[in-house]
């Protein structure tokens, strides 16, 4: 049984125990409330500033692509679902160096030099994985915004990168890594018989080429590298080798390592930046087993934060949508004004009111001058931004019904 929940505020927005959607309804209509956010049903009290508060425990199942999370009381759940991290933050970071090398031969207004011995810190992390990182807290600040959280429950897990790969290593074999003794290159070429694994060429220029593209996801991994001559390199592309119809050099690929890595490096930071109490994976699959449910993150997250029996509520399926940057529009000290000042002073999924309409701002062009919304009924309107009038900043997070 699945129960639906209307999420409360206190007049001053500190949360508090959620009611039936049909008790929000009674409140919004009596005056007594009014609605603060659609999905989800959120409402704030118009005279009260305290209420009834429950033990309330957040678990977080932490990971690479995705989070799960449930908020549970003793009797039921009263927050749950999964959200999806984006995954082409490398690729946007690779697009920003771009533009910064072809900024510098531009003769555009004088930049301080910046200078090649700065230090990172301690605790220093790879912008793309900085993001995943930042991207658990906001959901965790955010879930805080609806119910009333006391605890908070965080899965930490070590991943043995290499026993992953190989089950059977031990001893020694830890500092004999796949390459020993080889040139990257000649390692490839004993491996491939010397020929263009896709064609079988030999007597040719060989390429090292990635079986899944780095666009794609790929790493630099040897076990991601084979050989192939110009013309299938060419061929090929953006493709992965099942996409060029070589599934069986696809199967060589091993498994990336890229969410054990994340893990491994962030987990701790985690629990010491949110001051959250901390379990293990292993804990996790016993409870999991003993209570009859599959493997998910959204099971998971129910594990961890206590769960064992309570009835659960219907899950929210999230996503991060990518929006621009508003502080672009601002002429701070020292910095010309931008070209762009209008184009930013609305947003993707900005809730705004139009002829009397609550609609979903979904671009804007002409240099800002119009924007294009969404009406209830799914419709898509162009309109002058004079015309609208901003009701809600959209939330960094994106909620939908699975």
């Amino acid at each position: 049984m699945l129960l639906m929940k209307a999420y409360v505020q206190t007049a001053r927005g500190k949360p508090l125990d959620p009611t039936t959607p049909a008790r929000a309804r009674l409140l919004i209509a009596g005056g007594r409330a009014k609605v603060v956010a659609r999905t989800p049903f959120t409402i704030r009290m118009l005279n009260r500033d305290m209420g009834y508060t429950t033990e309330v425990t957040l678990g977080i199942d932490s990971g690479y692509s995705k989070v799960g999370f449930s908020a549970v009381t003793q009797k039921e759940e009263l927050l749950a679902g999964e959200l999806a991290l984006r995954s082409d933050m490398s690729k946007k970071l690779e697009q920003k160096r771009n533009y910064r090398r072809n900024r510098r031969s531009r003769n555009t207004r004088y930049r301080v030099p910046r200078f090649d011995n700065r230090k990172r810190e301690e605790g220093w992390l790879a912008p793309s994985l900085r993001h995943k990182k930042q991207a658990h807290i906001t959901l965790i600040e955010m879930i805080k915004t609806l119910v009333p959280v006391i605890h908070t429950e965080l899965e930490v897990a070590t991943f043995d990168t290499q026993l992953l790969q190989n089950p059977e290593i031990s001893g020694v074999e830890y500092q004999q890594g796949t390459l020993q003794g080889y040139h990257i290159r000649e390692y490839l070429l004993e491996k491939w018989g010397r020929k263009c694994a896709y064609c079988g060429k030999t007597g040719v220029p060989l390429q090292v080429e990635h079986i899944i593209p780095k666009s794609r996801g790929g790493s630099d991994r040897v076990s991601n590298l084979t050989l192939s001559c110009s013309c299938c390199n060419q061929q090929k592309g953006d493709r992965t080798a099942a996409e060029f119809a070589h599934p069986e050099i696809q199967r060589q690929a091993k498994t990336s390592m890229k969410s054990a890595t994340f893990m491994n490096l962030v987990r701790w930071q985690l629990v010491n930046d949110l001051e959250c109490n901390h379990t293990y994976g292993y804990l996790t699959k016993k409870r999991r087993i003993e209570a009859g449910l599959v493997k998910s993150h959204l099971n998971d997250a129910f594990i961890i934060a206590g769960g064992h029996q309570q009835i659960r509520c219907s899950p929210f399926m999230l996503i991060q949508p990518r929006r621009n940057n508003r502080s672009i529009q601002l002429n701070r000290k020292g910095y010309g004004r931008s070209i762009r000042t209008q184009r930013y002073v609305l947003q993707p999924h900005d809730l705004v009111s139009y002829e009397g309409l609550r609609c979903q701002v979904k671009g804007m062009f002409n240099r800002g001058r119009w924007v294009r919304l969404k009406t209830p009924t799914g419709a898509t309107v162009n309109t002058h931004v004079k015309k609208v009038k901003l009701v809600r900043y959209g939330s960094g997070l994106q909620f939908s019904r699975p």
